[in-house]
């Protein structure tokens, strides 16, 4: 239930809907005439909040396939609160369809959602979304816009099976994939994965971006408490849904947006939720486009600092063993956050206006194996963390892994460089029997970044050469500018900032040099004196596709690099965009 302690009710007059619809001006009268042309009674819509629902179905993209259902549930909640609801469609950005990368579109979405709740009478906004970059996109352009906002997370799917085996999305493909490429499955085995391993609506099962993402928007507080644990496919999840219609009702009375409520507290309570979780790296990305919409400074130092004290506690792919149904049944993120609450910011408040100790007062946990206990976590601190950032004469401005998942091997590492311009050439040449290449070498693609990409692929996770694989090996020390899913595993070194494309040291490496990574120190070198570099900067040449026009173009020239939050430079915190005229 919405607290409205401490807060005082509004006036119809006070809604910044009524500046359509309450003048007796020919503009508001053409207004109420189109509302009452789509079928609508004056009376179902005058006096009344409106509730945009920000709506990013699509046939195209399986983890929202359902939103259009769960429209309907915000819709039934609104209106049983006394509200107005419009439904507004969005950039729909399915992970696994859209090319050349989701990443590529976020600010799109960002932009999207901002100017669509501007240009339109909406008092306060229910977000449906889920799927990696939905989630950062539609929270960042509502925090631009700033009305009483509410997040609707779209839920994972439920578990897949295979021949009796779990499998995870994304965690599973890598892996079935490396063993076809080695022949230990079968084409038809392959083919029988495809229609076994994802097997409902919703988002990944594994703890990827997805539930990384949505599990972070809880813990800060955009959502119902507990409301990103929910399976897509659960009867609870439609119900969750239309309470997001009767809270934001509730929310918009009492101007509870988020300028009012999020501080640096719950931005930190997300951090914290992330670390505990195991989850992916492109959160690191996200959370800082995130803050500075909000005002808010967060670094990757800060969210290091938090890494080193938080171990992974949720035994879930690709960390752990488990899914995110079992998540849920095991008590969810709650129950997690309950364990948690010595490091949390127990006094900060989300969309209900009720602090974080409330939320976890009842929460429980049903299996202790899936939700550890800080004293006995998944992978404890001394193996590796979710967040590790590196600094170097490769990656000045840092560079991100997930140490938790690197082989222990690879934790000190020397070897030769093996570098890539593009993807293409990675792919062309990685299966090659010829291909000079050791279990020691550092396998390094550049001009995968915001801009070189562009958008920042995950091209990350590069593969382990066919001839490797054969010989047992499974893993090595990976460098790229790009990102990597977060269903992915392995010794990866992700976002070297600056990137390759506008100079960075990446683009300096050649094949055979010497690559020192030191995990526990927090370094990543190239064995090149400053000379040598100095001579290869002064010949360097762009070796990245450059757009003269469209969207990617504009990305291009804007974006900002990867420790900065990968957001367009004229989109962060700044001056206020004033309300549209309206004559």
């Amino acid at each position: 239930m919405f607290n409205q302690e401490c807060l005082t009710r509004r006036d119809i007059t006070e809604l910044r809907s009524q500046r359509w619809y309450a003048p007796q001006t020919i503009r508001a009268f053409a207004h109420r005439q189109r509302t009452q042309q789509m079928g609508f009674a004056r009376e179902e819509f005058l006096g009344k909040p409106v509730i945009g629902i920000i709506n990013t179905w699509s046939d195209m993209s399986a983890c929202h396939s359902h939103l259009r259902e769960r429209a309907e549930a915000v819709k039934r909640g609104v209106w049983a609160a006394g509200g107005f609801p419009v439904e507004l469609p969005a950039l729909s950005m399915g992970e696994v369809m859209v090319k050349p990368t989701t990443m590529l579109y976020r600010n799109f979405l960002a932009m999207e959602t901002e100017e669509l709740l501007r240009q339109h009478p909406i008092d306060g906004v229910v977000l449906l979304g889920g799927c990696d970059k939905s989630t950062p996109a539609l929270l960042m352009g509502a925090l631009s816009m700033d009305i009483p906002t509410l997040f609707c997370p779209a839920g994972p799917m439920t578990t897949g099976k295979w021949h009796g085996q779990v499998t995870g999305a994304g965690t599973h493909t890598k892996k079935y994939w490396d063993q076809l490429r080695l022949g230990a499955i079968t084409q038809h085995d392959w083919i029988e994965l495809e229609g076994a391993m994802t097997r409902s609506i919703g988002t990944c099962n594994t703890m990827g971006t997805a539930s990384t993402m949505t599990s972070i928007a809880d813990a800060m507080g955009f959502t119902l408490p507990g409301a990103s644990s929910i399976p897509a496919a659960d009867c609870r999840h439609p119900q969750m849904a239309a309470q997001c219609g009767r809270t934001i009702v509730d929310m918009v009375w009492y101007d509870h947006k988020p300028s009012r409520w999020l501080t640096k507290e719950n931005v930190i309570n997300g951090v914290i939720a992330y670390m505990s979780l195991g989850g992916s790296t492109n959160a690191a990305i996200h959370l800082i486009a995130m803050a500075n919409r909000a005002s808010i400074s967060l670094t990757l130092k800060e969210m290091e600092a938090i890494a080193r004290k938080i171990p992974v506690l949720a035994n879930l792919f690709p960390s752990g063993r488990a899914l995110m149904d079992d998540f849920f049944f095991a008590g969810g993120l709650m129950a997690q956050m309950k364990k948690l609450s010595g490091f949390l910011h127990l006094n900060a408040r989300g969309v209900l206006n009720t602090p974080v100790s409330d939320w976890i007062e009842n929460a429980q946990c049903f299996d202790d194996d899936i939700i550890r206990d800080i004293d006995n976590p998944v992978i404890p601190l001394s193996q590796g963390c979710a967040l590790t950032v590196l600094h170097g004469n490769l990656c000045p401005n840092g560079a991100v892994m997930k140490s938790s998942a690197a082989s222990p091997q690879f934790h000190r590492h020397q070897g030769p460089a093996l570098v890539f311009d593009n993807h293409q050439a990675l792919s062309d040449a990685i299966d090659d029997p010829d291909l000079k290449v050791t279990k020691d070498t550092v396998i390094i693609l550049r001009n995968a970044g915001p801009v070189g990409g562009p958008g920042m692929p995950e091209w990350g996770n590069l593969p382990v050469p066919k001839k490797l694989l054969q010989q047992g090996v499974t893993d090595m020390v990976r460098i790229s500018d790009a990102r990597m899913s977060g269903t992915h595993y392995g010794t990866c070194i992700l976002h070297v900032a600056p990137e390759a494309a506008v100079g960075g040291p990446l683009a300096l490496v050649q094949t055979g040099d010497i690559i020192e990574l030191n995990i526990e120190a927090g370094t990543l070198n190239m064995q090149v004196d400053d000379a040598e570099l100095k001579r290869r900067r002064s010949a360097l040449q762009p070796r990245h596709p450059v757009f003269g026009r469209s969207w990617a173009a504009l990305y291009q020239q804007h974006v900002t690099q990867a420790d900065e939050g990968c957001d367009f430079d004229f989109l962060q915190s700044g001056s206020d965009v004033p309300e549209p005229p309206i004559f």
